[in-house]
C-alpha cells in the first residue's frame, strides 16, 4: 500500500514538473484581446454601478424632501464615466532590434575586463 502511494505521488509530481509548450502568437493575441475585453467589461460594470448609486441617491433626497425633513449636504463625487463601445487595437510587434533588448552603448563600447592582473590593480596595505 505504501509503495503504491509512493509511486502514485512520484508520478503526479513528475507530471507537474512537465514543461508546457510556449503559446503560439495567435494564442497570445487572443489572450491579450480577452484581457482587454475583461478590462472594458469592468469599466462598464463600474459605470452601471455609478448610475445605480446616483438613482438611489436621487430617490433618497426626493423622499427626504417629500417628508419635509432637513436635507443633508450631498457629497461631491466624480461624474460617471461612460467607457463607450469596446475597441481593441492589437499592439504592434516590434522587431528584436527595436525592442531595446540590446546592451546599452556604453557597455558594448568598453570591455568588461582588462589585461591588468588583480594583484597590480589592488592597492597594497
Amino acid at each position: 500500500m505504501k509503495t503504491a502511494l509512493a509511486l502514485l505521488l512520484a508520478f503526479v509530481s513528475s507530471a507537474a514538473l512537465a514543461k508546457l509548450p510556449a503559446p503560439s502568437p495567435e494564442a497570445k493575441a487572443k489572450a491579450a484581446e480577452a484581457a482587454a475585453r475583461a478590462a472594458w467589461s469592468a469599466k462598464v460594470d463600474s459605470y452601471k454601478l455609478c448610475q445605480a448609486q446616483n438613482r438611489v441617491a436621487s430617490a433618497y433626497f426626493a423622499n427626504l424632501q417629500a417628508a419635509g425633513k432637513p436635507m443633508p449636504q450631498p457629497v461631491a463625487t466624480p461624474a460617471c464615466a461612460d467607457p463607450g463601445p469596446f475597441t481593441y487595437t492589437p499592439p504592434e510587434d516590434k522587431p528584436l532590434e527595436a525592442a531595446g533588448a540590446h546592451s546599452p552603448s556604453g557597455t558594448a563600447s568598453s570591455p568588461h575586463n582588462t589585461k591588468t592582473p588583480d594583484a597590480a590593480s589592488e592597492p597594497k596595505q
